[in-house]
Parts: C-alpha cells; structure tokens; sequence
C-alpha cells in the first residue's frame, strides 16, 4: 500500500464525538437528515474531509445512513454494540448456552476430519491439563481452555475456531470463579479428567457421536453449576 498523507485522527475523533453527541442527546431524531458537510464543517471548524470521516464513523456505529442524492439520516438514537462488546457485557450462563452448540458440533467435525498434528496437540493438551492440577486456579481453567481450543482447531473450520477465541474471555472469567467459590477442586486438584481423556479419546478414534455426547455430558454439568452462583 503506497504511503499517504496522514489524517487528523484527533480532529475525527472530536468530530464524531459532537455529532454523536447530538444523535444520542436527541437533538438529531431518527430520521432526521443531518446539515450538509459544508454547514457542519463550519459549525465545527474543520474541513469537509475531517467532517466526511467522521460521518463514515457515525455509519460504522449504525447510527446513520447516506441516501444517494439525498443526503445523510439518522438511522437509530444508540450506536451499535460490536461482538466483542456485547460478549464482554453478557452473563457467562448466556455464552456457555451458545458455546455448547458451537463447540459439540465442532467435537462431531473434529472427529472426521482430526489429522496426525492434530492426535499429538490434544495428547499434549490433555497432558498439559494433568499437568496444571498442581498449579492454581486460573492456571487450571487456562490449561482446560487449551484442550477445547485443541478440539475446536481439529475441526479445521476457521469460523468455529474464530466464534471459541471470541467467546474465551468470558468463559475464563466464568470458570474460574465457579472454580474458587464452589471449591470444585479441593477434593479433585485434575476436576473433570475423566471426561476430558474420554473426549479425546473420542476424536482421535474418530467416534464423532461419542465425541459429542462426552462433551455434551461435560458442558452441560458445567453450565448447571455456573447458573447456581
């Protein structure tokens, strides 16, 4: 990509703040159309170009859509919340409910199609959660995140693999406070081992029914116990 002159990110930033601003205050209603760029860059005293970015900014949000010929509306009174917001504001019970769907078909795909890197990552996985027992909490719940991202990758299907990563800091959170108040591992340091080698075990045979219905099992007690904190 050639090089070109830099944009005054500061003054966009500003620009679209006052205009967002007026949106969200109500002063602009939705269907409201918006002055044109020359009276808003006079209002705000910047150039048509800063004022222009800013509006691109203003449409990314949902708050407003350009009408060929006729101008810039508002569309909504509220920006829209992006994934990765909304993931970060929701109850972890919600985002373990999609992750089961998500996850156990990705059990099912990574049984067909599991290859020889792939048996060595979830035996390495598996070893690594054994591993981690003796280590705290977090440590823990990291190390059994490790073996299910492991069983998500087998799948070979980058789109579950992108909605797991997007999904694992809510359920880090999650899980390692149902960890600490509900002292799972005070008896059982390796909680859920069990489970875990029979996944595994699962997959690598290629037993995708078996797969699915361990990690069905497993997912389901864990969702039961998050839901009663």
């Amino acid at each position: 990509m050639p090089l070109g002159p830099l944009r005054p990110s500061p003054l966009v930033e500003q620009a679209t703040g006052h205009l967002r601003e007026q949106i969200t205050g109500g002063a602009w209603p939705v269907g409201t159309k918006l002055p044109g760029e020359t009276t808003l860059a006079v209002t705000l005293g910047v150039g048509r170009s800063t004022v222009r970015e800013a509006l691109r900014a203003l449409a990314g949000a949902g708050l407003v859509r350009a009408r060929q010929g006729a101008g810039v509306f508002v569309i909504a009174a509220e920006p829209e919340e992006d994934w990765s917001t909304q993931l970060r504001r929701a109850a972890v019970t919600d985002v373990y409910e999609v992750r089961i769907g998500i996850e156990i078909e990705a059990a099912r795909l990574a049984a067909r199609r599991r290859t020889d890197e792939d048996r060595a990552a979830l035996a390495e996985a598996l070893a690594g959660r054994r591993a981690a027992a003796g280590d705290d909490d977090a440590a823990f719940v990291d190390a059994d995140i490790a073996l299910h991202t492991a069983v998500v990758a087998a799948a070979h299907n980058p789109v579950l693999s992108a909605l797991f990563t997007a999904f694992v800091p809510t359920l880090r959170r999650g899980l390692v406070d149902m960890l600490e108040l509900l002292g799972l591992r005070s008896g059982d340091p390796n909680h859920g081992d069990g489970r875990h080698a029979a996944l595994v075990d699962a997959v690598v045979r290629g037993d995708s029914d078996a797969a699915a219905r361990v990690l069905r099992e497993e997912l389901e007690g864990t969702l039961a116990r998050l839901a009663s904190l």
